[in-house]
């Protein structure tokens, strides 16, 4: 197997909870499945505030459904991705139901089976929000409609690739926000999604 695209936000870009920097290499999730891989190139194609069709007008080419085909092309060719996306689209200011969200992340699905089987697509719903996210020392982009929201992209994101023929993987059954700011992993929860996730590459034969 050759590339696999792991396109996401800042948890697979690695954030630091409570900070703007990156866990290194050898801590954040997509480094210690690349480590695993033996045939394999894992692309990391994390970027902070990333949504799935949202437009945030505080920051720009956040949009995934728009930035995805640039990803793919100049990436190409790919044999697999990992796609995790969907908690920043849980911010007040997007006012989007888990059903909505679902299909922003369908329009994502759409341009990556342009080029890739849907077998080979990992869909992994995000970690739930922390209960306490949308306070001011934290993420007040937030309210607690986002964290229930969050929390309903498990099923959503299920049923969406059972129907499309995607794999899936519930980051939330493996990792919890860390309690510093309610919404990014820490080193414990990096590495067990990456071992979640390694092992469902290993199931799908990719890795």
């Amino acid at each position: 197997m050759g590339n696999i695209l792991a396109f996401g936000d800042s948890n697979t870009w690695g954030l630091i909870p409570g900070t703007k920097e990156r866990y290194p290499w050898g801590v954040r999730w997509t480094s210690l499945v690349q480590e695993k891989l033996e045939d394999a190139r894992l692309i990391e194609d994390g970027l902070c505030g990333r949504t799935t069709v949202f437009d945030d007008q505080l920051r720009p080419f956040r949009k995934g459904a728009e930035i995805l085909p640039l990803a793919i092309e100049s990436n190409y060719p790919l044999d697999a991705a990992i796609i995790m996306l969907g908690t920043n689209d849980c911010k007040k200011m997007f006012n989007a139901n888990s059903h909505t969200i679902g299909k922003g992340l369908e329009l994502c699905l759409n341009e990556l089976e342009k080029y890739i089987k849907p077998e080979n697509i990992l869909v992994v719903s995000p970690i739930s929000l922390g209960d306490e996210v949308w306070n001011p020392e934290k993420d007040p982009e937030f309210d607690e409609n986002s964290v229930e929201t969050s929390k309903k992209l498990k099923a959503e994101y299920e049923g969406i690739a059972r129907r499309r023929g995607n794999r899936f993987l519930a980051a939330s059954d493996f990792a919890s926000p860390s309690h510093v700011d309610d919404e990014h992993m820490d080193e414990k929860g990096h590495k067990s999604l990456s071992d979640a996730i390694l092992q469902k590459l290993e199931e799908m034969k990719i890795a």
